[in-house]
């Protein structure tokens, strides 16, 4: 496998048992759960709207994207405010995460493997470590950049 590790920091967040990472540089805030206004005909996981300072933003379900099962929010459920780019485009979208652990570098992140059959790995950059857990850094781009979401998204602020 080929290393990406450029000593980049990433915030770590968790759904069910599993680690997974986003390049800090593309996180704005981290918040506590608001209120999320629904949004008719969307997609499965796409939570609605958030108002965060007087912006409107689409809050996408991490775990029904990623399709797991759903879950009662915590105490520990958070919302990562994102900027990224989708198709000359700059988005601002909420992730909404069961937890966010920290900001941190991650040990030799490298391609995600090649197993030998077909499997969904588009959202996948790669595959670090923290400690002895294994860390999935997420293709931000792959993941915002489905036709849904595509369709349910307002034209981004150049």
């Amino acid at each position: 496998m080929q290393a990406l590790d450029d000593g980049s920091q990433y915030v770590t967040l968790g759904l069910d048992r599993e680690v997974f990472a986003v390049e800090v540089h593309r996180v704005r805030e981290i918040l506590d759960v608001p209120p999320i206004a629904k949004l008719p005909n969307g997609p499965a996981y796409l939570l609605g709207m958030i108002d965060v300072r007087g912006e409107c933003v689409p809050v996408i379900d991490l775990r029904a994207k990623l399709g797991f099962a759903p879950a009662a929010h915590t105490l520990q459920t958070r919302i990562l405010v994102l900027e990224v780019e989708v198709c000359e485009r700059r988005l601002v979208m909420g992730l909404l995460a069961d937890r966010v652990f920290e900001v941190t570098p991650l040990d030799g992140v490298e391609a995600p493997p090649d197993i030998g059959v077909r499997w969904h790995s588009e959202y996948i950059q790669g595959i670090g470590r923290r400690g002895d857990t294994f860390v999935v850094v997420f293709d931000l781009t792959r993941l915002f950049s489905s036709d849904d979401i595509a369709r349910v998204v307002p034209e981004a602020a150049e």
